[in-house]
């Protein structure tokens, strides 16, 4: 079996193309997809950011935070289906980046809700709690080995950490082993570092 890391933020849409990606990855080859949490907040934190993407960062807060008390608290196959209800919610049902979302998706894979509070009850500027410690550890342990020119999603395999792949729509079946063929392959070499052309799509969601 084939062991991958990933790291996402909830935030992202083409982090949750490539988890989708991985997901069908996993139905036509032996491969186990380990979901990790990185925050774009805390990747952001300090940057001078149009006021915008600002008030995006902050809205990510709550979502990332309440992902890693999932991970803490029941492990990294509950995360997954946290990620996939709170994903959905997010991408698909374009529904807010508010507290009363991450708490439908509790709700829905059947976990206490109150961890939304918990994870809304720090704010940027406060004292670093534990939760806000522990997320920039598993921001930094998913992103320090892959440098710090990209965001999320980073996927860790062979022993490499590599940003991407930017996907749009998520490959199905078969290509999407192909795919994963290909890009498991590019892992094996240490001189790879890059592959880039110009996204002409957004986020396909289907």
């Amino acid at each position: 079996m084939t062991n991958v890391d990933f790291w996402f933020d909830p935030l992202c849409p083409w982090a949750w193309m490539t988890s989708r990606w991985m997901l069908e990855v996993e139905k036509v080859r032996d491969v186990k997809t380990t979901f990790h949490v990185m925050s774009l907040s805390v990747l952001n934190d300090g940057r001078d950011l149009p006021e915008e993407y600002q008030q995006h960062m902050l809205e990510g807060w709550v979502g990332v935070r309440a992902a890693l008390l999932v991970e803490q608290e029941h492990g990294s196959d509950k995360l997954r289906e946290f990620y996939t209800a709170l994903g959905t919610r997010y991408h698909l049902g374009k529904e807010p980046k508010t507290v009363e979302t991450v708490r439908a998706a509790l709700a829905e894979v059947g976990l206490d809700e109150s961890l939304a509070e918990r994870a809304d009850a720090w704010k940027p500027g406060d004292e670093a709690d534990e939760l806000d410690v522990a997320l920039r550890k598993s921001h930094h342990e998913g992103m320090d080995p892959v440098g710090d020119e990209v965001g999320t999603p980073v996927i860790h395999i062979n022993g490499k950490a590599l940003f991407g792949p930017v996907i749009s729509p998520a490959p199905k079946g078969e290509a999407a082993g192909r795919l994963f063929d290909g890009f498991s392959l590019m892992t094996e070499y240490d001189g790879f570092f890059e592959l880039k052309r110009s996204r002409t799509v957004g986020p396909i969601f289907d």
